[in-house]
């Protein structure tokens, strides 16, 4: 794994970690969660700057710019993943984002993914808690070339602003 996946992996952590801590549920440190310290995978340079904790903040802000009420929002792909098909999770984030992309045409492509991304994953950390995983997310950001190369080209995630 190269160092933008250990990273989009520890601060997609970061903010699941977040999420459950909202909840009743057992919080768990992301240390016991992966079995793996952060740090371990890659050496300690590349985490000197890199605060996945601080950026999992940035991330939610963007999430909570997303005013779209998925209550209200015809999606086919959002109806599966709620129905526990969060394989469909990609889907569902790619279609709600060309709705919401549609209303605020301003936002670059990038920054509507991420807060389409956060914002549903944050809506189903309240709906159906049981089905939330990181790696939904994970895998949407590092499949998506695009925002890859977007957060890249702004120096990586920490400077990833808000």
């Amino acid at each position: 794994m190269g160092n933008f996946e250990v990273q989009t992996q520890c601060v997609v952590e970061a903010l699941f970690l977040d999420l459950r801590s909202e909840d009743e549920s057992d919080c768990r440190s992301l240390e016991t969660d992966s079995g793996v310290s952060l740090q371990s995978e890659e050496s300690d340079e590349m985490f000197s700057k890199f605060d996945p904790i601080v950026i999992a903040s940035r991330l939610r802000r963007m999430g909570d710019q997303c005013n779209m009420d998925f209550e209200r929002v015809s999606s086919e792909a959002l109806a599966e993943v709620l129905k526990g098909k969060v394989e469909k999770f990609g889907a569902a984030v790619d279609s709600l984002r060309r709705n919401w992309s549609d209303r605020n045409p301003e936002l670059v492509y990038e920054r509507a993914f991420l807060s389409v991304s956060v914002k549903l994953l944050t809506y189903i950390a309240k709906k159906i808690p049981d089905l939330l995983h990181p790696t939904h997310l994970i895998q949407v950001i590092n499949g998506n070339a695009q925002v890859r190369n977007y957060i890249e080209a702004h120096g990586g995630w920490e400077n990833l602003d808000n």
